[in-house]
């Protein structure tokens, strides 16, 4: 399992999960959206520009 916090935001992820590759972010304890990475788009909840900011910085770092 991977986690870790920016701008507010948690996000968490499992190496072995099911497909597709996706990542669950938080806010204050409640899941904001659960964004399909393989795709670019959200599977439940919607995301902001803000978190689809913050999931392209992860993903530029390679820590998603």
């Amino acid at each position: 399992m991977g986690k870790l916090r920016r701008g507010g935001y948690t996000f968490v992820w499992w190496k072995s999960d099911h497909s597709p590759k996706h990542v669950h972010v938080y806010r204050d304890g409640k899941l904001v959206v659960k964004w399909d990475l393989d795709n670019a788009k959200a599977m439940k909840g919607h995301a902001s520009r803000r978190v689809l900011d913050l999931i392209k910085e992860l993903v530029a770092e390679e820590l998603l």
